[in-house]
C-alpha cells in the first residue's frame, strides 16, 4: 500500500468508522473498509494492512445464523492477535475478540447501557500505554451484551458504572472497547431517535430522546477526549511511523 492501511470489518450500514475513520484518513492511513453485511468476504489475514478494526453492530457474537460472517471474522480477530499483530475491536467487534480468544459474551444482567456514559480505569488501564490518558472521560455506550468471562489473556482496563468490562487488553497491541469513541451524535441518533420504534416505551425505561440530547451536548467534549485515542493507536500500530 502507499499509505500506511488498517483493514476495517463492517457489519451493518449504520456503523461506519465515523470520526475515527475521518480523523485517520486526515492522517493519511488508507482504510481498507469490508462492508460483511453487503457480502463483502472477509479476508483470510490482514495481509500488509497495519492493524484490523472490528467495529460495532446489533449482532451478537455468537448470532452466526443471522450473520455468516462472524465465524470468519473471529478467525481473523484470533489469527491477527496470534500473530501480534495490532488490532482493536468497538463495541461487537470487542465482543467477538472476547468470544474468539477463548472468552464469553451475554446480555448484561444490568440492562442496556443508556448513551453518555463515565468512563473509569483499572490500575492496570492506568498503566496502558492506548488508555493510560482517559480517566474520568465520557464516551457514548449503546450496548445490550457484554462480556461475562475474559480470555484467559484479557485484562480488564476500564469498567462502566454497572461493573462490567468497558475495555480490555487482550495482548500487548490488541484491545476492546465496549463504548464508542468513533460516534458522531448523528450516528448515535440512527440507533436510536430515528428508528421508527423510538415513539415506543422501552420496557427497560430508557429515553432515547434525553440520551440523544446528552450526546448532542457533548460533542465537542466526545471529539476532543476521542481524537486523541485515535491518534493514539495509529502511533502503537504503526510502530514508529510519524503521524503527519
Amino acid at each position: 500500500m502507499s499509505r500506511p492501511g488498517f483493514l476495517v470489518i463492517e457489519h451493518e450500514d449504520e456503523c461506519p468508522p465515523e470520526w475515527f475513520g475521518l480523523w485517520w484518513e486526515q492522517a493519511g492511513i488508507a482504510l481498507r473498509r469490508i462492508r460483511a453485511h453487503d457480502g463483502e468476504p472477509i479476508p483470510g489475514s490482514i495481509a500488509d494492512a497495519a492493524a484490523l478494526i472490528v467495529l460495532g453492530g446489533e449482532a451478537g457474537a455468537n448470532d452466526d445464523g443471522d450473520y455468516p460472517w462472524l465465524p470468519a471474522t473471529r478467525r481473523l480477530i484470533g489469527d491477527t492477535v496470534a500473530a501480534g499483530q495490532p488490532f482493536l475491536g468497538i463495541c461487537l467487534g470487542h465482543q467477538l475478540a472476547c468470544v474468539a480468544l477463548g472468552g464469553e459474551v451475554a446480555p448484561n444482567p444490568h440492562g442496556h447501557a443508556t448513551g453518555l456514559t463515565p468512563v473509569t480505569l483499572t490500575a492496570a488501564g492506568a498503566g496502558d500505554p492506548l488508555l493510560a490518558s482517559f480517566a474520568g472521560t465520557r464516551a457514548v455506550q449503546w450496548n445490550n451484551d457484554v462480556a461475562v468471562r475474559l480470555p484467559p489473556t484479557g485484562t480488564v482496563l476500564a469498567t462502566a458504572p454497572d461493573g462490567t468490562p468497558q475495555a480490555v487488553r487482550f495482548a500487548d497491541r490488541a484491545w476492546g472497547v465496549q463504548f464508542h469513541p468513533e460516534v458522531s451524535p448523528e450516528q448515535f441518533d440512527r440507533w436510536t431517535i430515528d428508528k421508527p420504534s423510538a415513539m415506543q416505551a422501552r420496557t427497560d425505561g430508557i429515553d432515547v430522546y434525553a440520551a440523544s440530547r446528552a450526546v448532542h451536548a457533548a460533542r465537542a467534549e466526545l471529539q476532543r477526549t476521542w481524537q486523541p485515542l485515535a491518534r493514539r493507536f495509529a502511533e502503537l500500530a504503526l510502530a514508529g511511523t510519524s503521524w503527519e
